[in-house]
């Protein structure tokens, strides 16, 4: 949490994806997969999997799924179906 209050991160990397650092990878390697295999399934797994915010980020790279941790399950499918939702009508 020490990054966090110190204004390194505006969120915690362990519970939000930082989308300029790590979400920049996870685009990369999603162009990058579907450029070579388009059909190719892609998704996360992880706390990561039931951040609403990661979850939204994680649509807009086009990832296929998240996986989470049973307890998370219910927020992560809100946020998906939120992120599908927001994406089709923009």
């Amino acid at each position: 949490r020490d990054y966090a209050d110190a204004g390194i991160y505006p969120r915690d990397p362990f519970v939000t994806v930082d989308i300029e650092g790590v979400g920049a990878l996870v685009q990369m390697g999603c162009d990058r997969g579907r450029k070579q295999r388009p059909n190719i399934k892609l998704g996360v797994c992880g706390e990561h999997g039931g951040d609403p915010d990661s979850v939204d980020f994680f649509e807009e790279c086009g990832l296929d799924y998240v996986s989470c941790s049973p307890f998370r399950v219910p927020v992560a499918r809100l946020a998906a179906a939120q992120a599908t939702i927001r994406r089709r009508q923009s």
